[in-house]
């Protein structure tokens, strides 16, 4: 028996497929490569596989991560290019191997923020917004697991951020804290809109990039 751990892309239209979806989607073309999966016990065997940090739906990314185990003993070699041939447009496995350290060690996401101006972006906007993402406290609203919204201090959890102005566009370069707490780049927007409401952009764009560990290293 041996654990692994896939690491795919996930963009263009697949970045619209759910969590639970995207669970079927690997349930069956795990079945479809052949594999024999570790099922769970009980009357409702189900194969063992884990999302790591799902990622928000809208969102596109490099470097997510699917944990599940085998019944015979693997290192993961040729499971990707098995699984890239059942796999639907906007889903793409790099690489499959065995994981390093558990998914709890994984600490912060590095991710790619577009805010985007349709008539290009307002004079002095990108000073500001460097304040703005600068400042020792920044409460914004987000949607808790009830549904309900709540205010929280996104502040602690931006480890780092750059910013740059292109045409029509400024492009942002986080680093976020991944997990308890965790933080979801698209807050930034939200951010700007409840404290510079005339500099919300007309669409924001995310792609994660990489899972880095407390240290900065690549999650594996």
């Amino acid at each position: 028996m041996s654990k692994l751990r896939l690491l795919f892309q996930k963009e263009a239209q697949a970045a619209y497929i759910s969590h639970l979806d995207l669970l079927r989607t690997f349930q069956r073309s795990f079945a479809r490569s052949g594999l024999e999966l570790r099922h769970s016990q009980g009357f409702h065997p189900h194969p063992i596989i884990s999302i790591v940090l799902p990622l928000p739906v809208g969102q596109s990314s490099d470097c997510e991560l699917v944990d599940f185990e085998v019944t015979a003993d693997c290192d993961g070699s040729g499971i990707a290019e098995q699984m890239n041939q059942g796999l639907p447009a906007g889903l793409h496995v790099l690489d499959c191997y065995v994981p390093q350290r558990p998914a709890g060690q994984l600490a912060q996401l590095e991710a790619e923020v577009l805010l985007d101006y349709d008539a290009g972006v307002p004079a002095e906007a990108l000073p500001r917004l460097r304040e703005l993402f600068a400042r020792p406290e920044l409460v914004t609203q987000k949607r808790t697991k009830r549904k309900d919204l709540a205010d929280v201090d996104i502040a602690p959890l931006i480890r780092s951020i750059r910013m740059e102005e292109q045409p029509h566009q400024i492009r942002c370069l986080v680093t976020v804290q991944a997990q308890n707490p965790g933080l979801n780049p698209q807050l930034l927007e939200r951010a700007i809109a409840t404290h510079l409401p005339e500099l919300t952009p007309d669409f924001v764009r995310v792609r994660r990039l990489r899972f880095l560990d407390e240290q900065g290293n690549v999650f594996r």
